[in-house]
């Protein structure tokens, strides 16, 4: 075996640790499942972080964000008794399937043990003294806290029971879009990299009316969600935003930002595409 086949074994190890401890927190806990499904959500957190301090490298995390939606919506969809319910086999579908793409895609770009997402010494160099304290809570706590309130409408879609409605086919198509405005950016930055020049950026396809497609179509996936968990339990709709809101303000805030800071600093000809194209919503350009 390769030894990127090795580290990723060893990572899908540490993901089976983690989902068997979270399977026995559900088990020994009581009360609500949505609290259950919190609870195990953290411990399944602290066994990832875990590894990622054994091996020195949180990119270990990358893939929880889109291996856990899966499972909190498979378990709450159990826990509610598993209706054969049209909205709930169509929202765990489409939630399948982004958590497949998204994973694979990582898995599919990810070199080895060797390879650690940039951004993540940035926030452990911040302050070196407390790199124990900002890499648990700022690179696994938070996500966990954000990907699972983006859940929050995953919980209401395969728990609440009611008819399908004409906002149930709004969210299908907002959703199903979604995952393909993210794949197809994938695929297309995927072929761009593979001839560009140093210094060269991106100008085609989705690239070419927005900045960060990929991150749009990840809020829109999120707001695909809270659309299916609106159209299950209406009175419901102050919780179930939360996640899509939280969602895109740290994308906004936080994520662009880091991701443009450091393209300036790479391609000076990135400052040119920031005048010319929007930064995140798909707009035509901006010429002259």
């Amino acid at each position: 075996m390769s030894e990127r086949g090795k580290a990723l074994a060893t990572v899908w190890f540490a993901y089976a640790v983690a989902i068997a401890a979270g399977a026995v927190t559900l088990w020994l806990m009581e009360g609500s499942a949505l609290w259950r499904a919190f609870v195990a959500d953290v411990v399944a957190t602290v066994v990832i972080f875990g590894f990622s301090r054994a091996y020195r490298n949180s990119s270990f995390y990358d893939a929880y964000w889109s291996v856990i939606p899966p499972l909190l919506g498979a378990y709450w969809w159990c826990a509610a008794g598993a209706p054969n319910d049209a909205r709930a086999l169509l929202v765990m579908a489409l939630v399948l399937f982004w958590g497949i793409r998204l994973t694979w895609n990582w898995a599919h770009h990810w070199t080895g043990m060797q390879h650690e997402d940039w951004r993540y010494p940035m926030v452990r160099n911040a302050k070196p003294k407390m790199a124990l304290f900002t890499d648990f809570f700022g690179i696994h706590f938070f996500p966990t806290i954000q990907v699972f309130l983006g859940c929050l409408p995953l919980y209401a879609a395969t728990t609440y029971s009611r008819p399908l409605n004409w906002l149930d086919a709004v969210a299908a198509v907002v959703t199903f879009g979604a995952i393909c405005i993210e794949m197809i950016s994938d695929l297309q930055l995927r072929s761009f990299l593979r001839t560009a020049k140093p210094g060269e950026v991106i100008r085609s396809g989705l690239w070419g009316w927005s900045r960060h497609p990929n991150y749009f179509g990840e809020i829109s996936f999120w707001g695909g969600l809270a659309l299916f968990g609106l159209a299950a339990h209406p009175e419901g709709w102050w919780w179930q935003i939360i996640g899509v809101i939280a969602m895109a303000l740290m994308f906004i805030f936080a994520s662009i930002p880091m991701m443009e800071k450091r393209s300036l600093e790479r391609r000076p000809a990135y400052a040119k595409l920031m005048r010319e194209v929007s930064m995140l919503v798909p707009l035509p350009p901006r010429r002259g």
